[in-house]
């Protein structure tokens, strides 16, 4: 029964994003580098890192997912000063690392603006709730330490342990 609920509420927020409620910087399609990756690489967990030129050039690893990954993948690259503040609560913290909700999706955004994308989150289902909601409210006007609050009070019983990520600031 949980899967399902996380199932409907997925869809129910990736259908909020499809509709254009997270605003993006750009008028941008994304756009997927098609075997024009800067450098891909596989960690030993089975997650694959790949970089490209910025939110607009997604990685090609998301080709074959659903469109609407894309769009989950674009708008955490376009706003992941939002999601580093947010804790994830699907185990990644314990199993690979990870410190923050960010981390499922970005490893890390170059001086340059390339980004080094993350697999994880195209297999979650947590990790894609936590950055769309983190978004959504942050859209509408939240601010980071509510949406920190609301993200860790909805998850804090039935989930994994969450991810060491430090408050944001009031």
């Amino acid at each position: 029964m949980r899967a399902k609920k996380l199932f409907f509420l997925a869809a129910s927020l990736l259908l909020m994003l499809s509709a254009g409620l997270i605003g993006c910087s750009s008028k941008e399609e994304p756009t997927h580098q098609e075997g024009h990756a800067v450098h891909q690489e596989q960690l030993p967990g089975g997650d694959i890192l790949e970089t490209t030129a910025g939110p607009n050039a997604l990685p090609s690893f998301l080709n074959g997912f659903d469109p609407q990954v894309a769009k989950v993948y674009q708008a955490v690259g376009q706003n992941h000063e939002i999601v580093e503040h947010m804790a994830c609560y699907c185990g990644c913290g314990e199993s690979v690392g990870h410190k923050s909700n960010r981390d499922c999706f970005i490893q890390e955004v170059k001086p340059d603006g390339q980004i080094v994308w993350n697999s994880h989150g195209t297999t979650c289902a947590n990790c894609m709730n936590i950055a769309a909601e983190a978004i959504v409210m942050k859209q509408k006007g939240k601010g980071l330490l509510e949406i920190r609050q609301y993200i860790d009070n909805k998850y804090k019983e039935g989930f994994a342990k969450p991810t060491p990520t430090p408050m944001p600031q009031a």
